[in-house]
């Protein structure tokens, strides 16, 4: 009670107002920037597959992959590269496919690659397309 005096003689009423107001904070709440990364990734040794592996797990990447490097130098750990990235895609419910020689898409569960090239007629289709699935 001695306390409660003190402290009013030596604070003013603004304070104390201040004491009691009190503000909620909501912290399942979180801000998330919701913008889609589209992240270029030259794929030069076995390793860099956490680096591309990461950012997808984070869930808004689109992996554009060069892996012309790494095909020249070791097509073992090529294939093992891709098959860990695809085996990651799958899990995410992504999509992964080659686009030419030497690049890779993989997108995450949100987007899909189109596969067939909708321009040309059935009969003109080609067995296989310019999307190559790993």
């Amino acid at each position: 009670m001695v306390f409660k005096k003190i402290k009013n003689m030596f604070s003013s009423p603004e304070i104390d107002k201040v004491d009691e107001e009190y503000l909620e904070i909501d912290l399942g709440q979180e801000k998330k920037d919701d913008k889609v990364l589209i992240k270029l990734y030259v794929l030069k040794q076995y390793e860099d597959v956490n680096e591309i592996l990461n950012s997808l797990r984070e869930g808004y990447t689109i992996a554009i992959i060069d892996i012309s490097v790494l095909r020249k130098k070791d097509a073992i750990e090529l294939k093992r590269s891709i098959a860990k990235i695809k085996k990651t895609a799958d899990a995410l419910e992504g999509t992964i496919a080659g686009f030419g020689e030497n690049t890779v898409i993989v997108t995450p569960s949100f987007a899909k690659i189109q596969k067939e090239d909708l321009k040309q007629p059935a009969s003109e289709k080609s067995t296989k397309s310019h999307f190559d699935e790993y």
